[in-house]
């Protein structure tokens, strides 16, 4: 599952928790965040209990589905790898230190 897949499900679970319950939720932090998501899975399922909301469940669900996911290690984007090559090249003493004559 893919990080733009992650984030649509957090999207809809977040419409719907505002629209039945009045819950704002931050839809990127429950998208890349284990625990915040965790929470917000609780809290869907304790509302769709006590008010009678079944429509939460299968979002919840699948939110908590993808949770390994997001919590996988991500590997280094190409900045990332550019910027500590630079760092490890930078502290080099091979660099020519001079003028020229």
């Amino acid at each position: 599952m893919g990080s733009s897949e992650i984030f649509a499900i957090a999207a809809h679970l977040h419409v719907l928790l505002r629209r039945k319950t009045g819950r704002v939720t931050d839809t990127e932090w429950m998208a890349t965040n284990g625990d915040y998501a965790r929470e917000v899975v609780r809290f869907a399922r304790e509302k769709a209990t006590e008010e009678n909301l079944p429509d939460l469940l299968p979002w919840a669900e699948k939110l908590e589905m993808a949770i390994p996911e997001m919590e996988k290690p991500r590997s280094k984007t190409l900045f990332e790898s550019a910027a500590e090559a630079i760092r490890n090249a930078s502290t080099s003493g091979d660099r020519y230190i001079g003028r020229l004559r």
